[in-house]
Order: C-alpha cells, then structure tokens, then sequence
C-alpha cells in the first residue's frame, strides 16, 4: 500500500521573502505539507524578480524555488489584512517569516500573540542575525552572513582578496536546510506535548556551523587560518587541477592509503614511502611540492584520461562541472536529479529534484512557483469562508 507524503495534513503559512525561510517551506512542501505563500498585494515577493525573467514576467529562481505553494495576497500592515492573517494562522501548523526582528511584534502577529489564537504553532524564523544580541536589528543577506560568519575570509587564492563562496545565495540555502531541520524537531515535540515554539535562526550561525576545526582549533593554539586557494589545509593533495585539455578535476585524497593508490597510478610510488611522503603530516607541510608533482601528472593528460585512471586506481576524483557538464551525466540522469514541469505558458522547464530521497515517501515536485495570488479564492473563500463579494471589496481596498 503507498503511504501518504509524511507531512501530509501539515498547513505552512510562508511569510517570508527571497530564498532562506521560504525555501524551508518549500522543503516541508516537497514532502506533503500544503504551503500557502502570503505576499504583498500587487507586487508578491521581490524573489519574482531576482534573476533571469521568463516570459510570464517573473524569473526562472521563483519558479523553482517557490515551487509547491499557494499565492494569497495580503497586506499585514492593515486591521482587516492582520485579521485575515490570524484567521489563516488558528487553521495552520507552521510559520515561516523572516521580518526583522520586532517587526511582526509591532503589528500585534508575534508568535506570543499568534499562540493565544493557535498554541500548536511552530514559528521559523530567520533573520540576518537571529532574534536577540546587539546586532539583532541591522539588516543581513547572504553575502553579508557569508562575510560575519567566516566564510569569505577564507575563501580565494592567498593572495587574492576574499571572494564569493561559489553562489551568492549560499547562507540563504543552508539556513533554509537549518530551518526545515528546526521546524521537523519541533514537530516532533510538538507530538510528544502538543504545544508549538520558535525556531530562532540567525543567517551567519549555519555558516559557522560548517567551518570544519576552525574555532576548536583557534581556540586551542590562537592561529588563524587564511585563504588557501585550490587546496585545504587538512589533507594533501586535495585541490583542484588543471588538465591538459584545459577542463579541471578535483582530486581528494584523505588519508595515507588513498595517497599510496595515487602515487602509483602517476608513476610515482616511492613518495608513498614512510621516509618520504607517505604520512599526512609531511605531505601537508610541504604541500606546495606535492601539488606540484600531482599538478604536472594532470596537465599532461585530458580530462577524461585523468578520470579514468584515478577510477580505476580508486583515487577520488571527479570532473568540476559546468551546468551543462550536469545535464548531459548520465549519474544524474539515472538518480532523477533533474525533473521537468510544464507551464501552460513557458513550457518544459527543468528544475532540481526534491532531496534527500526517502524509500517509501519520497518527495515531489508537482507545481513550479504560483503566480501572484493564483489561490486568492481558494485560501480566502473554501479556507475561511469569505464570499464571493467579501473577496472583490478586500481586492478593491488593496487588502489581498
């Protein structure tokens, strides 16, 4: 018998703009969740308008990342759109905002307010730099939090200023997996005492989080790492390299024994020697020769030729993809990372899959990012009962 998406009967109200807490509702809405986006009337989230637009007027990032969801129109600035608004939340389990903080306070629709109306309500909320501390009231995106959280400072050649740590928006997707993770363990709870919470979360603290023995390590010996370019400063040889036929590689080896296969398949085993190059230690303090010894292997080769003689030495390697080199692997291919929605207006379009893949209840993507207010009907006349007249006044007072 198939079993029900695992967050089927789970209403979220997303709040929220651009890419952190609204792509956590999207993650809750790719497992079964019904998300109701709320944006403001006329113009909705300004992630419509981030990137490379679509001939339906909104871009290719909103309809992939604000796939799965309902759009409602609402001001929360007013009486009738703050009623509105608490109505949705007594009929929902979830919230997802990302105001600065004191934001929705200031209109009586702080989660202390919203729980004397629901008290089963789970609050994301994700903000440049969380909901407390001295800073809690300057604004932040990810750049900002790539920059406070430590990131970019290690980020780029040695000698070369900081630099974008690959996508802008990066802070932005991890806090998002950070905020889904918060909301299902406060799911989980919630089960157990039937009572909702907050879920606080500051864009600078998942980069943080993901900073490998940088702050174990300063705080032992007071060294500070800097920007170490195309290697780590963990293992040798672990870059990136360029080939003969002017593609790169990454080439990742961890330990000893991964070294050892390596300095065979290059015609080199004597640097696997104990005396010589054989332990980390020695090979990470003078990295610069063996990246020069792998580099020079590398470039004498195409790419393919690489690949293929790591894989079958087991060294870890694997190609630095373009997206195009992504759309034509047949990995990919075969692990269904890519699926492809028809919109009435643009076409096939082809977005990533829902991850991680569950056995039994995987997730799904059944609907590309909504146009603006597509579910005012629906939400506000089958959800609260509005009539048909009701719904046409609000939409003339500019209230949805």
């Amino acid at each position: 018998m198939e079993r029900p998406p695992p967050l089927s009967g789970i209403r979220v109200i997303d709040a929220a703009t651009f890419i952190a807490a609204p792509f956590a509702a999207s993650i809750l809405g790719e497992f079964g969740a019904e998300v109701i986006k709320v944006e403001q009337p006329g113009v909705g989230d300004p992630l419509r308008d981030f990137g490379t637009h679509t001939e339906r007027g909104d871009t290719f990032c909103w309809l992939s990342e604000a796939r799965n969801k309902k759009s409602v129109t609402l001001d929360l600035r007013t009486s009738e759109g703050a009623a509105l608004f608490r109505e949705l939340i007594a009929k929902s389990d979830i919230l997802c905002e990302n105001f600065r903080p004191g934001t929705l306070e200031r209109w009586g629709l702080g989660p202390d307010d919203l729980r004397t109306i629901n008290p089963k309500l789970i609050v994301l909320r994700i903000s440049g730099y969380g909901q407390t501390g001295p800073y809690k009231d300057r604004p932040g995106f990810a750049r900002i939090a790539h920059a406070f959280g430590g990131l970019a400072h290690l980020t780029g050649m040695p000698d070369g200023p900081p630099l974008t740590p690959g996508s802008t928006s990066l802070a932005d997707y991890i806090s998002g997996l950070y905020g889904a993770i918060g909301v299902f363990t406060a799911l989980r709870d919630r089960d157990r005492s039937g009572l909702g919470q907050s879920v606080d979360l500051a864009l600078y603290e998942p980069i943080l989080r993901l900073l490998d023995e940088l702050a174990p390590a300063y705080a032992a010996t007071g060294k500070q790492r800097g920007r170490l370019g195309l290697g780590t400063s963990n293992a040798c040889p672990h870059g990136h390299f360029e080939t003969g036929d002017g593609h790169w590689v990454a080439i990742a080896c961890t330990n000893d024994k991964m070294f050892a296969r390596l300095a065979e398949i290059i015609g080199r085993p004597e640097l696997a020697a104990p005396e010589s190059y054989g332990k980390a230690v020695r090979r990470i303090a003078e990295s610069d020769f063996i990246d020069g010894v792998v580099g020079d292997w590398v470039r004498q080769r195409t790419r393919d030729e690489v690949l293929d003689t790591c894989i079958s030495g087991e060294v870890p390697c694997a190609p630095v993809n373009t997206i195009e080199d992504i759309f034509n692997d047949p990995h990919y291919a075969a692990r269904g990372d890519l699926v492809t929605l028809t919109d009435e207006q643009l076409g096939d379009i082809v977005v990533p899959a829902s991850f991680p893949k569950l056995s039994a209840t995987p997730g799904r993507v059944d609907s590309l990012g909504p146009t603006l207010g597509n579910a005012n009907d629906e939400v506000f006349g089958d959800m609260l009962g509005l009539s048909k007249d009701a719904i046409a006044e609000l939409r003339t007072k500019g209230i949805i």
